[in-house]
């Protein structure tokens, strides 16, 4: 099954009650997995990289300005990272460390969060090199979560799958994304290169 719900209807009231139920999601999943490709996963993203994200959805989608909040809320997720009960599979692309979110202070701290978190004991986290070859067409990003479930956010709706054999091709692709990924200080390196550009921007 999918199921499709508009970005305007889900943020009628802002940021911060979508948020809340995203919150929820990743409590309720002990094992996660997310292949983010262009930006930065929002479980390990910065106050001031999180509020320019936030900032330019409300601006782009026209809903009820409440970024301060949604950042907030978006911070207090970041508990699952710290608490020994998760863990997460996390992919990003090379461009996300390159895409400017904010500016070069912006990128160069988050960037340096990066490094600061890969080695914690509940992370798994890989960069795929632009220059990597993959098994499959590259594809958009998505998340899978405990319960059965994978999830899309696309231009002006958020989707969910449920169906078995849809998912479990999304499981195949996920170990395929993963097969290109660098992790480790091949992945540090990466993302030291990055942060050596915005140090330099």
């Amino acid at each position: 099954m999918t199921s499709s719900i508009p970005w305007q209807q889900q943020l009628s009231t802002g940021t911060e009650d979508i948020q809340d139920e995203v919150i929820r999601w990743y409590q309720q999943t002990r094992h996660g997995k997310s292949y983010v490709p262009e930006m930065i996963w929002g479980t390990l993203q910065t106050e001031a990289y999180a509020a320019v994200i936030l900032g330019r959805v409300v601006a782009f989608l026209g809903v009820p300005d409440d970024v301060p909040a949604g950042v907030a809320k978006r911070m207090e997720r970041q508990q699952v990272l710290h608490d020994g009960e998760h863990h997460y599979d996390v992919i990003l692309g090379e461009q996300a460390l390159y895409a400017n979110v904010g500016g070069p202070k912006v990128m160069s701290e988050q960037l340096e969060r990066l490094l600061r978190d890969i080695d914690l004991p509940s992370l798994r986290l890989g960069i795929v090199p632009a220059t990597a070859e993959m098994s499959l067409v590259p594809k958009p990003g998505f998340s899978l979560y405990d319960g059965g479930r994978a999830h899309y956010e696309l231009v002006s709706s958020s989707v969910d799958i449920t169906d078995p054999a849809e998912l479990a091709l999304h499981h195949r692709a996920f170990d395929a994304i993963s097969d290109a990924a660098h992790y480790g200080d091949a992945a540090k390196e990466l993302i030291n290169k990055a942060l050596a550009f915005w140090s330099n921007a």
